[in-house]
């Protein structure tokens, strides 16, 4: 990986540390190529280069919340597919002052959870997908309409931690052993998901942490996570990840970097709905999911994982408009 790829992309997150006047726009123009082809979830989708991503993200983002910065607890680098990719999770926030998509500002903190992928070729990044918790901050701001959770126990919602051992920020490549020992982990582990005998489980520490999408919490434990994952699988008859070689879906990049492991794909995930999910009912058809993650190992097991999907567009999907909801709710 170039070290000039990461240090390009440390100075974009360094530009993103405190309040900007610009709203951050030079930060933007100096990181994405003019045609950059940017992806960011529902209701944004398909973004046409830096100066579409000001003025539809950034720009509002920054009007809508005082103070707005960002922090972000991870950040790695990889090639995938003979890509050269960095990604970084964390958060925005600012003061809350202004209505956002529809989200009434509650003039208090707030925290929205963001996630990144970024290919780069010749110093820019030509190609992004990125990953918005935007019903942890419906949630937070007490407006996320009546959807339960498909966990048969409610998973904890709210500002989600870095790693126990900060160490995320990786601004140098990671062990190649490592690397190749902790990206092996993970992709055996997800080819074991779904599996009637929860064949994933020896891939775990007894006392793991699932950092989950708001939508369907958190859980701490593997007991607790598997009374969130059996039953969000059985929500489906056909259940497939972008890491599995006859899946009609597939990760826009996954790689190891250290002790840490990410993967996206946009989709990633296609399953089948035979059952209610997130209180709507079945559709008896495949859903799409963009889904992410981040993973972190000790030893011979992962012990953090860090999750997105684009629960939005997974509701969209099934009829529901949750943006067209909350309007109705005003």
């Amino acid at each position: 990986m170039s070290n000039a790829n990461r240090s390009a992309y440390r100075r974009f997150l360094e530009a993103l540390a405190h309040p900007a006047e610009d709203g951050f726009a030079n930060g933007a123009n100096a990181l994405f190529a003019p045609d950059a082809r940017i992806n960011l979830v529902h209701p944004f989708n398909e973004i046409d280069g830096p100066s579409d991503y000001v003025e539809r993200f950034l720009k509002p983002l920054n009007e809508s919340f005082a103070g707005l910065y960002r922090r972000d607890y991870i950040c790695m680098a990889g090639r995938y597919n003979d890509g050269e990719w960095i990604s970084s999770t964390g958060y925005w926030c600012g003061r809350f002052v202004k209505d956002w998509l529809g989200i009434r500002g509650s003039n208090a903190l707030a925290w929205l959870r963001v996630g990144e992928f970024h290919r780069f070729e010749a110093g820019k990044v030509v190609e992004s997908h990125i990953f918005l918790d935007i019903p942890e901050l419906m949630i937070a701001c007490g407006q996320w309409p009546d959807i339960a959770s498909p966990a048969s126990e409610v998973g904890y919602t709210g500002m989600l931690p870095g790693p126990a051992t900060q160490d995320g920020l990786l601004w140098e490549d990671g062990d190649v052993q490592e690397s190749a020992k902790s990206f092996k982990m993970v992709v055996d582990m997800l080819l074991r998901l779904a599996t009637a005998d929860e064949a994933w489980r020896p891939y775990w520490h007894d006392n793991m942490m699932w950092y989950g999408p708001a939508a369907f919490g958190s859980f701490v434990g593997i007991e607790s996570f598997r009374s969130f994952q059996v039953p969000f699988e059985g929500c489906f008859s056909h259940w497939k990840g972008g890491a599995a070689p006859d899946s009609e879906t597939s990760h826009f990049t996954r790689f190891g970097d250290g002790l840490y492991v990410c993967s996206g794909g946009w989709p990633s995930l296609n399953a089948h709905q035979i059952k209610p999910f997130l209180s709507q009912p079945a559709t008896d058809k495949v859903l799409y999911m963009r889904v992410c993650d981040w993973w972190r190992r000790e030893g011979d097991l992962l012990v953090e994982n860090w999750v997105f999907v684009d629960i939005p567009h997974v509701l969209l999907q099934m009829g529901y408009d949750l943006f067209a909801r909350i309007a109705e709710t005003e």
